[in-house]
């Protein structure tokens, strides 16, 4: 005859049973069913996640941006892999209330700037700008938790401000040196857009520093003209969408230009309607 347990015994064997194999090198998925299931997968979950190796971690990585990164032109494997690591995108860090909290203590302090159509190095247009350094304490809690996922330390004090207007364009540049280290990071507020990163030969495009550093001298102009230009047609566009957080660092920051499109640029066949987007923006110094 068959021995049946009561429901106290059969807890008591299962547990047995679990805290044999949890403790043993056999754990499988299959050995379970039922209740005891329930535990095995968590298990089995935590052994898959030790032994992956980093190039299934870079394949998921991969898969997870598929909707947010498209890569345009014939891409080498390194540089590839290098952008997806030193740009992250981060969608819905910030809720709907705080969007519309900061878009007001932001505008607030903007109130009697007009938008403008021209930029000391022509790289925006449509825009108004300004640094902040004292915010609301809700506004700062959550300028906080950005630099607290995006940074280590150097943070600069200041929030950079950016309020693009509708037919606003920011055009390709590298941010200078001179006034940031290796990290930036910005919340996109009010609308999707997409962003544009195009590789460049970070020792040519020179950084988009000022003229006297481009060309202080004769002898600095003409050994710039002689050195031999690398060319480089590959980009990708990231669909930085309402709310979203990204940080650019490393590769991404100083090796590729960045330039947020027009509206109605197309990402994946759909047409992204850009409108008046405001911009929080962090940064490090080195």
């Amino acid at each position: 005859m068959p021995f049946v347990a009561n429901v106290k015994q059969q807890r008591h064997i299962l547990k047995k049973i679990w805290h044999h194999f949890n403790h043993s090198q056999l754990v499988k998925c299959r050995f379970f069913t039922t209740a005891p299931s329930i535990f095995s997968l968590q298990n089995c979950n935590l052994l898959h996640h030790r032994r992956v190796s980093s190039k299934t971690q870079f394949a998921e990585c991969t898969q997870n941006k598929s909707q947010l990164f498209v890569f345009h032109h014939e891409w080498p494997d390194d540089v590839r892999m290098e952008l997806l690591q030193d740009m992250i995108v981060i969608e819905n860090f910030v809720t709907e209330r705080e969007e519309q909290q900061l878009c007001a203590e932001a505008e607030k302090s903007m109130k009697r700037m007009r938008y403008q159509y021209d930029h000391w190095d022509n790289a925006i247009q449509g825009y108004r700008e300004r640094e902040k350094l004292d915010w609301s304490e809700e506004n700062a809690n959550v300028i906080e938790r950005l630099r607290n996922k995006a940074f280590t330390e150097n943070v600069i004090p200041q929030v950079h401000i950016i309020d693009l207007a509708a037919d606003g364009i920011i055009k390709p540049h590298v941010d200078s040196s001179r006034y940031c280290g290796n990290t930036i990071s910005g919340l996109s507020l009010l609308t999707d857009c997409i962003m544009r990163l195009k590789r460049v030969d970070e020792n040519e495009y020179k950084q988009n520093t000022l003229d006297e550093d481009k060309y202080g001298s004769d002898e600095t102009t003409q050994n710039a003209n002689q050195k031999e230009k690398r060319e480089f047609n590959y980009f990708a566009d990231i669909l930085l969408r309402r709310r979203s957080l990204y940080i650019m660092k490393d590769s991404a920051r100083y090796k590729f230009s960045h330039e947020v499109l027009p509206t109605k640029s197309k990402f994946l066949e759909n047409e992204i309607v850009k409108d008046r987007r405001i911009s929080i923006i962090c940064r490090n110094h080195t």
